[in-house]
């Protein structure tokens, strides 16, 4: 299917994220490197082995409960580092700024982005600042890139193998839910932030234990679903998760049956979905468990079998089984 015109769709992380990137990126630069499409470019120079990632943030508000378009730039960048097995060292940060945009609140998204780099032991090393003029951008968009060591290695979405159990960090859909209520006026009876933070000390354990991973992902953009047909394709493998056993707020299951969402689809900003075999899933869980923004860690499902027609089942609350769908559509505008 030729696209004529690009849409907000394009951009969300599903089905139409992947096509666009197979069908039209690749076509012009297609390489080794690239082909792989995992969260960070492994770069080997004889040396040492290097993650390299880039991501740009465009979120809608700017400053939402649990962080700001600056933190999220930070941690966002540190957590795609860390999917590949990665301490993050450095970053670079380009600011898209409108003309007539506050002082006062870059400061603020400034001051953010500092904390967030000191906690995580970086440097931010290099940037760029333009100024457009107002209304050509909404505010402020945020351009990192980031280089980390890798200090596991081999972690890969086409690494799944059958009998693989499938973790869960923490509970789902919180940044999702967070950002589009708070843009949207929707009040919760209990307060609700995103899960904003990065993930490097939660999975430090893991790398330094004698644990063996096959892959690592923070589900952002498309959320749990997208994470998963990433590997599926990748992989080649059917994954059935269980619904029971994926932790969700009550405040975000309450917010997608109130406007027909599945939490599946919505982006996280501090989680890890985990690949590994079986015979290592409880010593992981112990591990992240041990750690605060570790506690609600869940086995949710596995991998079944090899096919090439890569698929995800649901085992519903009613015992039922169906196929759990991709992202696909525009659901949520700049939301990270």
């Amino acid at each position: 299917m030729k696209i004529e015109k690009l849409l907000l769709a394009h951009g969300g992380g599903g089905e139409e994220t992947f096509y666009l990137v197979k069908k039209y990126i690749l076509k012009y630069f297609s390489n080794p490197i690239l082909d792989s499409l995992e969260d960070s470019a492994v770069l080997k120079n004889g040396y040492s082995n290097l993650a390299f990632t880039i991501d740009g943030f465009t979120v809608k508000p700017i400053f939402f409960k649990g962080g700001n378009i600056g933190k999220l730039a930070v941690t966002g960048t540190i957590n795609d580092l860390v999917a590949m097995g990665a301490k993050p060292l450095y970053l670079s940060v380009s600011f898209i700024i409108e003309e007539g945009f506050l002082m006062e609140e870059f400061e603020k998204i400034l001051e953010s982005m500092k904390k967030e780099a000191e906690k995580n032991e970086l440097l931010i090393v290099a940037g760029d600042t333009k100024i457009v003029p107002k209304k050509e951008i909404d505010g402020i968009f945020v351009i990192t890139a980031g280089i980390g060591k890798i200090i596991y290695s081999g972690l890969s979405c086409k690494n799944l193998k059958p009998g693989d159990v499938i973790i869960v960090s923490g509970s789902i859909g919180d940044h999702g839910a967070s950002i589009l209520s708070q843009r949207e006026g929707i009040k919760f009876d209990v307060e609700l932030q995103s899960d904003c933070e990065s993930v490097y000390f939660l999975a430090e354990p893991l790398f330094t234990s004698d644990i063996k991973i096959h892959a690592m992902r923070d589900p952002t953009r498309g959320g749990l679903a997208a994470t998963l047909y990433e590997w599926a394709y990748g992989s080649k493998v059917i994954i059935i998760i269980d619904e029971s056993k994926i932790p969700v707020k009550p405040q975000v299951k309450a917010f997608c049956e109130t406007l027909g969402f599945e939490p599946y689809h919505l982006p996280c900003e501090g989680r890890l979905v985990i690949a590994l075999p079986e015979k290592f899933s409880y010593k992981a869980l112990e591990i992240l468990r041990s750690h605060p923004s570790g506690k609600e860690a869940q086995i949710i499902g596995k991998v079944l079998e090899k096919d090439e027609d890569p698929k995800i089942i649901l085992k519903t609350l009613y015992g039922t089984e169906r196929i759990l769908e991709n992202t696909s559509g525009e659901l949520f505008p700049r939301i990270c």
